[in-house]
């Protein structure tokens, strides 16, 4: 391992809220080793910035990670040109046009709709709006329509839980197989239909574009494991903070930021990705701490989105922040293919037309929200939603 500083958690506290862990490490240990996780963590926004770049030493390969040997060896967990190939060939379906031009629409369609079946009252905003919407959207994108909604989440929910399965728990574990079985079963049901009938879905350009059917299985999961949970957190999770946050809330009301402004700000504060594993591939030395091959670091994101050093009053929820340097994304060869459609389906869709629709929405409970790796609200209960 690196010789790193050795930092302790309580796991348990830490899945609660981070942060407070986080800034400690970021003040006196910026890089530390933490024996609970078995990883060495970098913690300041300019290091992780500057080190996700170089793959040559922090490297997305992990042949034995848990992504890896859970979901199939996808375009996450590859670098250099293995890494562009594949994404080379998925492109045509989460371009900016195609978001614009193809997806964008069924956005607004399927949200219209989940939007007129919301109940009045005890609606959970997680479960009853930002769920299906997700879902709803990462079926089309990714072609798998004959997958119901709810399956979408829990195969989502059940390979992150796998992804993130660190103490080795193998009911987890268990639960992840299924959920990618389920994955596969669909998949499978959908590839005669796109032969005869092609669309600009991520399974079908894939498809066209000759990638091997167990390469197709494996960025179909990366899709659907990066694509539901973290939309569906951000868009229940964004509302939760405006409407705790009422003057945050009128100036995106009064036009006086965008909800583009919104979003990212709640993705740099909250960080629905708060952390990105890398293999150490040869020995580096990173501000006199040693890293030898095989060691495993993680990026964390959501530090790196609260660093005292680039964010003024970072724990601040601030919706008028210069949020230029926030790393929500990503920052290197990795930065999140799907960013485009995330941006459109939360900022052009889901925030304005929920509260275009719905004005005098308040919450029934506290938010609480949990995790490190991934991070979003358990529930959003509110009221209030008279059309």
């Amino acid at each position: 391992m690196s010789n790193a500083p050795v930092y302790h958690i309580d796991l348990k506290a830490f899945w609660i809220d981070p942060y407070p862990d986080l800034a400690k490490m970021r003040a006196e240990t910026p890089i530390a080793y933490v024996p609970e996780l078995d990883a060495t963590l970098l913690t300041l926004r300019d290091d992780i910035f500057r080190e996700e770049k170089r793959i040559e030493v922090f490297s997305s390969e992990q042949p034995g990670g848990l992504m890896t040997t859970l979901m199939g060896e996808n375009m996450m967990r590859k670098d250099g040109a293995a890494h562009m190939a594949e994404r080379k060939m998925i492109f045509p379906s989460v371009s900016p046009r195609t978001v614009r031009d193809v997806w964008k629409r069924q956005f607004e369609s399927a949200t219209c709709d989940i939007l007129d079946h919301l109940p009045c009252d005890n609606v959970d905003l997680v479960r009853d709006f930002a769920m299906p919407v997700s879902a709803e959207a990462l079926k089309a994108m990714t072609g798998l329509t004959n997958m119901y909604f709810a399956e979408m989440d829990r195969v989502s929910q059940g390979m992150i839980d796998g992804c993130a399965n660190y103490a080795g728990d193998p009911q987890v574990e268990a639960n992840c197989h299924d959920c990618t079985a389920s994955i596969d079963a669909h998949i499978d049901a959908r590839i005669p239909e796109l032969r005869t009938k092609p669309d600009l879905s991520l399974l079908c350009v894939a498809m066209t574009a000759g990638m091997p059917q167990e390469q197709i299985r494996a960025n179909i999961k990366l899709a659907i494991s990066g694509g539901q949970n973290e939309p569906r957190d951000a868009i229940a999770g964004t509302i939760a903070a405006l409407l705790d946050h009422p003057v945050q809330l009128q100036k995106a009301l009064s036009g006086e930021v965008t909800w583009l402004q919104v979003f990212e700000e709640y993705a740099r504060w909250m960080s629905p990705i708060g952390m990105s594993p890398r293999r150490i591939a040869k020995a580096y030395t990173l501000n006199d701490i040693t890293f030898e091959p095989e060691d495993r670091a993680f990026l964390m994101f959501g530090s790196g989105n609260r660093d005292e050093l680039i964010f003024a009053n970072p724990d601040v929820f601030d919706v008028t922040r210069d949020t230029t340097k926030a790393i929500s994304f990503g920052a290197g060869p990795h930065f999140c293919a799907g960013a485009w459609a995330s941006r459109c389906m939360i900022a052009e869709v889901a925030l304005p037309m929920f509260f275009e629709r719905f004005k005098n929405v308040t919450l029934t409970e506290t938010v609480a929200y949990r995790g490190w790796a991934f991070r979003g609200p358990l529930s959003v209960k509110a009221r209030g939603l008279v059309q």
